[in-house]
């Protein structure tokens, strides 16, 4: 596929040979009242590997609070506006630093032209959102009369680009979704070989569902399209935590780097690598059984958040018993498994302490510390 432009978002580049970007959106109302736990919890984000965070801005008390927020964090932030050019102008009054916009919803090209000129000057990219739900009714009366849905998607996105075009604004990404596997992959494959067109993508499955259903369709989908090269940044849109969003595009990332691999192209798989392969832990866990003396489930559910918000390159093994304990995952930099009162900890598959389930937690920390 053609090498895309690169855009900046505040310090993030996106585009061309640059890292994917990982994204999430806010899951609540903004409130002024709680923007200090906000930036907390974002400041979180970030060390999770989250790049980008949106954020919905549906009035105008929406925009004042998420520019106040802006201030406050170094992620970037971006506002996705609908129906109403003016909360995009502004939130463009703030270091907000991306707006996602629908150009056929926000009321004509006369608004659209006014905050394409606005954020022309202030050197703000604005994302176009493209999906199955919001297509133009022309375009969606046309799907199954001589139309697919990813022929419709594109088309739609390509008439939203000429209106950007017609204005001479090209600080663009664009996001063509469905919330179908096949639909995504082949929208996304149309759009990437138009030729003239290299605008960056914004890839994902829209609302894709709950955390095991929406990881799955997300990471059939995604993980195709970044190992052949489409899709500049990504976020997987799960009826779920922020932070569960974040580790699965991280993991499918990692995935799409060992797919990219097979493609035979050393110079491609070489970039692949480059462009998605998350640096950071890597979690190996056994799921359990009617054998296990390790709460495996239980270490996980208090460790997995602050594990991948470790700047570390380690292998960390939670296993349940005996059998699959230090042998079966003796590769791990670090690992934990037990058996009756006790848990063990290893290194290279070799014992290293010996605690009671009661220390687990604190011993295991120690040793983290360690490395």
């Amino acid at each position: 596929m053609a090498i895309t432009r690169q855009i900046k978002v505040k310090d993030i580049t996106i585009g061309g040979h640059s890292p994917v970007v990982i994204q999430t959106m806010w899951k609540d109302r903004l409130s002024s009242f709680d923007l200090t736990e906000t930036a907390r919890h974002i400041d979180g984000l970030s060390l999770m590997g989250c790049g980008i965070l949106r954020f919905a801005v549906p009035d105008l008390d929406a925009a004042v609070t998420l520019g106040a927020l802006s201030k406050m964090v170094s992620m970037p932030v971006s506002a996705d506006i609908h129906f109403d050019y003016k909360l995009a102008l502004r939130c463009m009054d703030f270091p907000i630093a991306k707006i996602r916009i629908n150009p056929g919803n926000i009321g004509g090209k006369e608004k659209v032209k006014t905050v394409l000129e606005k954020a022309s000057d202030k050197g703000i990219p604005i994302r176009v959102g493209v999906n199955a739900g919001s297509l133009p009714t022309d375009i969606r009366k046309s799907v199954g009369q001589g139309f697919s849905l990813p022929e419709a998607l594109t088309e739609a996105a390509l008439r939203e680009l000429a209106v950007f075009d017609e204005f001479n604004f090209s600080n663009t990404v664009v996001s063509i979704k469905a919330s179908g596997i096949a639909d995504t992959i082949i929208a996304n494959r149309i759009f990437a070989g138009k030729t003239g067109y290299s605008v960056p993508l914004h890839i994902g499955i829209t609302e894709a569902g709950p955390l095991i259903a929406g990881t799955v369709k997300s990471s059939a989908s995604l993980a195709m399209l970044l190992s052949q090269g489409i899709g500049d940044t990504l976020r997987v849109s799960l009826s779920d935590s922020m932070e569960n969003e974040v580790i699965a595009a991280r993991e499918i990332c990692n995935a799409a780097a060992e797919l990219a691999k097979l493609n035979g192209n050393a110079d491609f798989a070489k970039n692949s690598v480059l462009r998605l392969k998350r640096k950071g832990i890597s979690i190996i866990s056994c799921p359990r059984c009617g054998r296990y003396g390790f709460d495996t489930h239980g270490f996980l559910n208090r460790w997995l958040k602050r594990l991948y918000a470790l700047d570390k390159e380690l292998t960390v093994a939670v296993m349940g018993c005996e059998v699959n304990g230090p042998q079966e995952a003796r590769h791990a930099d670090l690992g934990i498994t037990g058996c009756g009162n006790k848990v063990l900890i290893f290194r290279k598959g070799s014992v290293v302490k010996t605690a009671s389930t009661e220390e687990a937690d604190e011993v295991f920390l120690r040793e983290l510390e360690l490395i």
